[in-house]
């Protein structure tokens, strides 16, 4: 079954003669295990897929289901609960809390979700995955656009999510780097069983993908 599911979405923006349609009849789905890739260009309504797919916005019309749920039949208190337990975000803006390390960063996400977090060692090991060892004492001014990118993508996956939803993940990344992030990517999808979803736009990612559609203009079509 899919954990992840839209039927028929549709997002508008504005009202009148400004009513812009961005998301028309969304079909998607992705399953635990799968690495899923949305390809479009800028303006195509990837982001705001993404926000959906997060329980941040609601569609106009249509269905999003989390594990064979409607989430539109949650309570205010049930999507927040999803949204800290089983949905991991990884923002092209970094989110990165400024005046906190990066060590400092998975403390807060441990008062935030008390447990279920990675272990230290796994964490450890993640951290070296990532290249970013060495940079825990360091504030995120100090870091490189593509050091915050990796150190967002482990705060990420910090919190075990069931789901990964990444924007451009791998943006501020030189073509080495982006092969690491994608293999993280697919082996986290394969190892932990979980469903791992990226828009983005850059098409050295495709290789590591088990599933991609594209997104043109609001609309979304199955690649492979």
């Amino acid at each position: 079954m899919a954990v992840i599911e839209f039927k028929k979405v549709n997002k508008h923006f504005g009202t009148g003669s400004a009513r812009v349609h961005v998301l028309k009849d969304i079909d998607f789905s992705a399953n635990a295990g799968e690495f899923v890739l949305i390809l479009g260009p800028s303006g195509s309504g990837k982001s705001t897929f993404l926000t959906i797919a997060g329980n941040i916005l609601s569609p106009t019309n249509g269905q999003v289901f989390i594990n064979g749920k409607d989430i539109s039949t949650y309570s205010t208190k049930e999507r927040e609960s999803l949204r800290l337990t089983d949905l991991g975000f990884v923002l092209q803006s970094h989110n990165l809390v400024p005046y906190l390390t990066v060590k400092e960063q998975f403390e807060l996400a441990d008062k935030v979700k008390k447990s279920g977090n990675l272990t230290p060692d796994n964490l450890t090991g993640l951290l070296e995955q990532l290249e970013i060892s060495e940079l825990i004492k360091k504030y995120p001014e100090q870091l490189s656009g593509g050091q915050s990118q990796r150190v967002a993508i482990a705060r990420a996956l910090y919190t075990d999510p069931q789901i990964v939803l990444a924007d451009e993940p791998t943006a501020a990344l030189d073509s080495k780097r982006v092969k690491v992030v994608g293999e993280i990517l697919h082996h986290l999808a394969k190892s932990q069983n979980k469903a791992v979803i990226a828009v983005t736009h850059d098409l050295r990612l495709v290789e590591q993908a088990d599933k991609i559609y594209e997104l043109n203009d609001g609309k979304l079509t199955l690649k492979n």
